[in-house]
């Protein structure tokens, strides 16, 4: 299953044209929630969100992914974007649509 956002119709078939986007997150974070609400008004209407604070081990991954201890971190497809002030900052610099809707950013 996709768990990026946008959903296109071609030919009677659903499509997704975003990436998927992954967020390494904790219940009580409000970077997390600021980051998933500058995702969400980009356009993205699944976040794959994994709960650092619930499993040790996903954490040891997202240090191993990330090499850092901080969160959210988060991922459009395979690219890194880093925590919330990094999406923000490729918000502003006008790239982050261009990465949401399959460009490079």
């Amino acid at each position: 299953m996709a768990f990026g956002g946008f959903a296109a119709e071609k030919g009677g078939e659903k499509m997704n044209s975003m990436p998927p986007v992954l967020m390494y997150t904790t219940a009580v974070c409000p970077y997390c929630v600021r980051a998933e609400s500058l995702l969400r008004a980009r356009g993205v209407t699944e976040i794959e969100k994994i709960r650092v604070d619930l499993d040790p081990e996903r954490r040891a991954e997202m240090m191993e992914r990330t090499s850092r201890r901080t969160v959210p971190q988060i991922f459009i497809g395979e690219f890194h974007v880093g925590g919330c002030d990094d999406l923000i900052a490729l918000d502003q610099a006008g790239k982050l649509v261009s990465m949401l809707s399959g460009g490079q950013g």
